[in-house]
C-alpha cells in the first residue's frame, strides 16, 4: 500500500505551525517559504519537508536546523542530465574494473584541487554540467586565463595550500550557535569550549588566507572574469570584509592567542558566543567568499589539467548559443582529433585521435546527425562512443577538452546503453534490464540528446534482438533526430540505413598483420588481425569474432568448428530472414517516403481562380523551398 505523507508526518499545516513556533531555520539566508515557489504539489513538498526534520530531531540537531540554510532540492534546473546507469558506464566517479576505485575516472582525471571544499565543488560540478552557454564561456575564459598566467596560478595554489576546510568550519560554527548550555556540563563542557575556540580560530585564521588571495586576484585580469560567474561580497572599505575580518582577527589574538590548545578561562564561554554571534551575521558572506575560493579551486585544477595533458591535444571547446544556429539545422557535435582523455595503453603510446561529425556547424541546413558504428570486438567502438561523452561533459563543465578542434551546441540529456549486467536481487535478467534503458532512453530522448548505443539486442535470440536494435534506432532517427551513435554487429542494419540521410555509417579500422589490401576475409585465418582503433568511413565487412577467440585462447578445433557452422548459418540466414539488396526498395526510407508525399500533395494543388490565389502560390513555393533544403 502507498504511504500516506500526512498520516507519516502530519498535515501541511500542523508541520508549518512546528517550523515557526520551533523557529527552525531563522538562521537561513532566506525564508524556508522561499523553496516552496513553484512547487505544484506544495502540501506533499512540506509533509517531505517534515518528514526530514522529524528524523534530524530524533537525531538531536535542533540547533543544526535552527542555524543551518534551506534550499530548494533542485537536481538539473540548467543542467545536463546524466542518471545513475550513465555515471557507472562512462565511469565518472568509479571505474568498473577493480573493485570501483576512483582510478580511470574522470573526477580523477579532473581533481587536481588542493582544498577539501574545492573537491567537493568539483563532485557537484561533474553531476551538474552546465547548459547556459554563457555561464559554460565564463568558466572557459578564466580557464585560459589561469592557462596563460602561469605566475598567478602558482601564487593561487601556495594560498590554496595553506587553507583549512573553512567550509566545514563554517557549518560547525553555525550549527554549535545558541547551544551554550552544553558548555556548563561537568566534565565535558571545558573540552567542548577548547575544541569550538579551536574551530573559530582556525576558521578566522582560514578566511585572512582566502581573503588576502581574493585581494591579491583583484589587481588581475582572472577576478574580472571570475567576478561574472558568482556573486561577489565587497572586501575592501568602510564596510569591506577586510576591516571586519580584522576585528575578528585582533580579538583572537587578544582572548585567544593560543587558540590551537587555549587553556580555558572563566569568562571565556561568553567572549565566545559574542564573537561567534558577531561573525554570523555576516554569514552570507562569508559563505560567498568560501564558494569563490572553492571556484577558483576547481578553475585552477581544469587548467592544470589542460596544461598538463600528455595525451595530445586540448582545445577550447566552440559552445554554440541558439542564436548561432539555424532552426531548422540539426543538433551539433563537430569533434576533430578526439582522443579518450585517461586511456593509455600499458607502453604508454597515445590514443589514436579521431573525428566525429554529426549535425551541421550552425548553418548549414542539413546533415546526418546518427553514426551508425560497426568493426570487430576490441576495436575501440565503446572507447569512442565514452570519449565522446566525456568531451561533452568537460565542455559543458567549462574545461578544456581533449580535441584539436571541438563545437557543439548544448546537450540537455546523456544517456548510455553500454555492456550486459543484471540484477539478480531484483529478479531482472540481463535482457530485461537493457529493455528497460532503452524505454528510457525511448520515453525520455529529445531533440538535444546524446544517445549512445552499444551492441543493443545482443541479450536475446539473433533474429529478435536485429528486429529491436532496427526499431529503435529507425525511431530515434526519424522521431526523434538527436545526436545518436549507434555501435551494433548486425550487419544488416547498415544495409538497411545505407542510403538514409540522417545515418552516416562508419566502422573501427583494422589490417591483418602482413596484408597490403587491408586484410580481407580470404586469408584471414592464417594471419593475425591487427586493431587500428581509427573511424573509417562505411560497413565493417565482419566483425571477426573467431580472430576474437583465437587471441582469447579457444582451441583450434573449437574454432574450425565454429567457423564452418558460421558460414553454414550464413547460408541458411541470408536466405530465410534477411533480405537481398535486389528484393529491398534500394535505399528507400519513411523519410524519403513522407518526401515524395510532399511533392505529391503539392502538385495535386486546384489553380488558382484569381489573383486571391497569389498567397497560395507563395505558401507552396515555401513549402518547395523547405523540401529542397531537406533533400539537399
Amino acid at each position: 500500500s502507498h504511504l500516506n505523507p500526512s498520516d507519516a508526518y502530519g498535515e501541511a499545516s500542523e508541520i508549518s505551525y512546528m517550523i515557526e513556533s520551533n523557529k527552525y531555520f531563522v538562521g537561513s539566508c532566506d525564508s524556508w517559504h522561499h523553496i516552496f515557489y513553484g512547487i505544484t504539489q506544495h502540501d506533499l513538498a512540506l509533509c517531505a519537508l517534515g518528514g526530514l526534520i522529524s528524523h534530524l530531531s530524533r537525531l538531536m540537531l535542533n540547533d543544526l536546523i535552527r542555524n543551518s540554510d534551506i534550499s530548494p532540492y533542485e537536481v538539473f534546473r540548467g543542467s545536463l542530465r546524466m542518471d545513475g546507469q550513465t555515471l557507472t558506464n562512462l565511469e565518472i566517479f568509479n571505474n568498473n574494473f577493480d573493485g570501483g576505485s576512483s582510478a580511470g575516472t574522470l573526477y580523477k582525471y579532473l581533481d587536481t584541487c588542493i582544498t577539501p571544499f574545492g573537491k567537493r565543488l568539483l563532485r557537484n560540478w561533474i553531476c551538474h554540467p552546465l547548459q547556459d552557454v554563457e555561464k559554460i564561456n565564463n568558466r572557459l575564459a578564466v580557464v585560459e586565463e589561469l592557462m596563460t598566467s602561469s605566475e598567478t596560478t602558482m601564487n593561487i595554489s601556495r594560498s590554496l595550500r595553506k587553507l583549512p576546510d573553512l567550509e566545514r568550519l563554517l557549518g560547525r560554527i553555525k550549527s554549535t550557535f545558541q547551544s551554550s548550555s552544553l558548555l556548563f556540563l561537568p566534565l565535558i563542557g571545558k573540552r567542548i569550549l577548547k575544541q569550538r575556540v579551536k574551530i573559530f580560530g582556525s576558521l578566522v585564521k582560514g578566511m585572512r588566507v582566502g581573503i588576502n588571495m581574493l585581494l591579491f586576484l583583484q589587481t588581475h585580469r582572472v577576478m574580472a572574469s571570475l567576478s561574472k560567474f558568482f556573486t561577489f561580497p565587497s572586501l575592501t572599505g568602510n564596510g569591506g570584509l577586510d576591516n571586519s575580518l580584522a576585528q575578528f582577527e585582533a580579538a583572537v589574538d587578544s582572548d585567544f592567542s593560543n587558540y590551537q590548545d587555549h587553556d580555558v578561562v572563566d569568562g571565556d564561554v561568553d567572549t565566545l558566543s559574542r564573537l561567534i554571534e558577531l561573525f554570523l551575521d555576516s554569514t552570507t558572506q562569508w559563505s560567498q567568499v568560501i564558494h569563490a575560493i572553492g571556484c577558483i579551486d576547481v578553475l585552477r585544477s581544469f587548467a592544470s589539467t589542460a596544461a598538463s595533458s600528455l595525451g595530445g591535444a586540448m582545445c577550447r571547446p566552440r559552445v554554440l548559443a541558439s542564436s548561432e544556429i539555424v532552426e531548422a539545422t540539426s543538433p551539433v557535435l563537430q569533434m576533430k582529433g578526439l582522443w579518450h582523455p585517461y586511456v593509455f595503453t600499458d607502453d604508454g603510446v597515445l590514443p589514436v585521435p579521431n573525428d566525429i561529425h554529426l549535425g551541421g556547424d550552425g548553418s548549414s541546413s542539413y546533415a546526418a546527425s546518427s553514426l551508425l558504428l560497426t568493426g570487430p570486438n576490441m576495436g575501440g567502438k565503446s572507447t569512442l562512443l565514452r570519449a565522446t561523452c566525456l568531451t561533452v561533459i568537460l565542455a559543458q563543465l567549462g574545461s578544456y577538452v581533449p580535441c584539436e578542434a571541438c563545437t557543439l551546441s548544448v546537450v540537455d540529456i546523456i544517456f548510455t546503453r553500454l555492456g550486459a549486467t543484471d540484477r539478480i536481487m531484483a529478479g531482472e535478467s540481463t535482457f530485461l534490464v537493457e529493455c528497460t534503458e532503452t524505454s528510457s532512453i525511448l520515453k525520455h530522448a529529445t531533440r538535444n540528446s546524446l544517445v549512445l548505443l552499444d551492441e543493443l539486442g545482443r541479450g536475446t535470440s539473433t533474429f529478435d534482438g536485429y528486429a529491436i536494435a532496427y526499431a529503435v534506432l529507425r525511431h530515434l532517427v526519424e522521431s526523434v533526430n538527436c545526436r545518436l551513435l549507434f555501435a551494433t554487429h548486425y550487419h544488416s542494419l547498415t544495409e538497411e540505413f545505407a542510403s538514409h540521410p540522417r545515418v552516416k555509417l562508419q566502422h573501427m579500422a583494422h589490417c591483418f598483420e602482413g596484408s597490403e589490401d587491408g586484410g580481407g576475409p580470404k586469408n584471414e585465418k592464417k594471419k593475425k588481425l591487427v586493431f587500428l582503433y581509427r573511424l573509417a568511413s562505411g560497413a565493417s565487412p565482419e566483425s571477426y569474432g573467431m580472430e576474437i577467440a583465437r587471441m582469447a585462447g579457444i582451441p583450434e578445433c573449437v574454432i574450425g568448428a565454429a567457423s564452418g557452422a558460421a558460414q553454414a548459418m550464413k547460408g541458411v540466414v541470408g536466405e530465410s530472414f534477411f533480405r537481398s539488396r535486389e528484393e529491398r526498395e534500394e535505399g528507400f526510407s519513411s523519410l524519403h517516403e513522407e518526401w515524395v508525399k510532399s511533392l505529391v500533395s503539392i502538385s495535386t494543388l486546384p489553380p488558382p481562380e484569381n489573383d486571391a490565389g497569389e498567397e497560395d502560390d507563395d505558401d507552396v513555393l515555401d513549402s518547395l523551398y523547405c523540401l529542397w533544403h531537406e533533400v539537399r
